[in-house]
């Protein structure tokens, strides 16, 4: 499967931006998938995912309340809406999916994912 991150820009702190990912290769539909950011000089990050039926979110604390996961199966894509953005989420950000359909666990872990998106550069301004 090969997973396709588009979307990223240079925007305004408090401006808004929606990421997307565009899977091919396989049907998404069953597949959990993930975001992730990494910003210069430090490890990738959790930002947020959504289970492989779409029912369950997953968000790390710093981004609660401003990101939003979703999921287009009919698409074959993902999307991160990210309001109020702030300088400290400029980096670089990453879909992600298991190999396995239907597969559950630990969403925040680099280790659930098998598939990476080749990253979207965010850069917000202050």
């Amino acid at each position: 499967v090969q997973l396709q991150a588009s979307g990223g820009g240079l925007v305004q702190a408090g401006g808004s931006l929606r990421l997307s990912c565009a899977a091919s290769g396989r049907t998404f539909r069953g597949y959990a998938l993930g975001w992730f950011r990494q910003a210069p000089g430090k490890e990738r990050e959790f930002v947020s995912a959504i289970s492989s039926s779409g029912l369950s979110k997953y968000y790390a604390d710093s981004v609660k309340g401003r990101f939003t996961i979703s999921r287009d199966d009919a698409k074959n894509t993902a999307y991160l809406q990210m309001n109020s953005l702030e300088p400290e989420d400029t980096a670089v950000y990453y879909c992600a999916a298991p190999r396995e359909r239907w597969y559950s666990g630990s969403y925040d872990r680099l280790s659930f994912y098998d598939y990476w998106g080749q990253g979207t550069q965010v850069t917000v301004s202050s």
